[in-house]
């Protein structure tokens, strides 16, 4: 069965679309052009190498670090590129352990002076940080600085995007960067490039996220992977509302702001953990296409966020129960 699909090209902010137009070989000009943008001029890069992304570290634990794209630049450089659809606790401690995996693997045999190629990680959020939401700045940029704010290592950067803050319209657009943005934004409600997208490297990103030209497969793979980005932002758009309620309660009790706010959090954090679990368990029942035993019910509610949301993406190619156990023996 073809889904009759309501837009014409493919969100990049679902795991399909994201990992269709940037981690595949035929496309990987646009993964270089996006990647760019966010470099100096002095360090632009011509080429990438993919990189397998799920068998870095040397132990079992190491290994459950899958990353959506690695790659490799022409002179060495390692690229982490991943879409962060939902707010996690200790997301900026997961970067920094993900970036771990491309300076070890660089260790060589034998006698080696430890020089090391520079290690990037690009997060495109689709969700603000606390700390950031009084901000108009999108773009961050983090480096390891001493005590006078001097660069002490230059080879380790954090690249982050906050997708929500990109409010700009067409008429607005000025640099390039603004354009990739627009189209992470809004690529799904145009039919066609507009004129300040009418450039040869987006000509081709429309081509190539165009629905009618996937295979029925594809298209399947596509709508599923919809559905997961959906249903994931109705969860958070549940956990903020049921959040907000549960704070203004608990600091009505208490009486004081610091309430409020730690109301709001454990609010926000319980819906979202709650709505997680349905949704997951919800999908696994369709996909295996049986009910799920209260033993594995009872596994699923112990996962923390942050593998239940890469365990909704990766359901998706389970074909027996046996899958979806072998999966949680490892990441579970």
């Amino acid at each position: 069965m073809v889904y009759a699909q309501p837009d014409r090209h493919i969100s990049l902010l679902t795991d399909f679309g994201f990992k269709r137009v940037f981690g595949t070989e035929p496309n990987k000009h646009l993964l270089i052009d996006f990647l760019n943008t966010l470099l100096p001029e002095y360090h632009q890069i011509r080429d990438v190498t993919f990189k397998n992304s799920e068998n870095l570290g040397n132990t079992v634990i190491d290994r459950k670090a899958i990353f959506d794209i690695y790659c490799e630049a022409q002179n060495g450089d390692r690229f982490i590129v991943e879409i962060q659809k939902a707010k996690q606790n200790f997301f900026k401690d997961r970067s920094v352990y993900y970036a771990s995996f491309p300076i070890q693997e660089q260790a060589l045999k034998g006698d080696w002076n430890y020089e090391l190629a520079s290690v990037y990680t690009v997060g495109m959020l689709d969700f603000v940080f606390d700390d950031h939401k009084q901000e108009e700045t999108l773009l961050h940029v983090v480096e390891l600085k001493d005590q006078d704010c001097r660069v002490f290592y230059d080879k380790l950067k954090f690249i982050y995007v906050e997708l929500p803050k990109f409010k700009k319209t067409l008429d607005q657009l000025e640099t390039h960067f603004d354009k990739w943005l627009y189209l992470f934004r809004h690529l799904p409600e145009l039919d066609a490039p507009p004129t300040p997208l009418q450039e040869e490297i987006f000509e081709d990103l429309f081509e190539v996220t165009e629905i009618a030209n996937f295979s029925p497969d594809e298209q399947r793979s596509y709508q599923s992977s919809l559905k997961v980005y959906r249903d994931w932002y109705a969860i958070e758009s549940t956990a903020r509302q049921e959040g907000l309620k549960k704070g203004l309660e608990k600091g009505l009790e208490k009486g004081r702001e610091e309430g409020r706010e730690e109301g709001r959090e454990e609010g926000r954090e319980e819906g979202r953990g709650e709505q997680a679990i349905a949704l997951v368990t919800r999908l696994l029942t369709r996909r295996l296409r049986q009910e799920l035993s209260e033993e594995m019910r009872e596994r699923l509610s112990m996962l923390p966020l942050p593998v239940l949301e890469d365990l909704s993406e990766v359901l998706l190619d389970f074909a027996t129960l046996s899958d979806l156990e072998g999966w949680l023996a490892e990441h579970g």
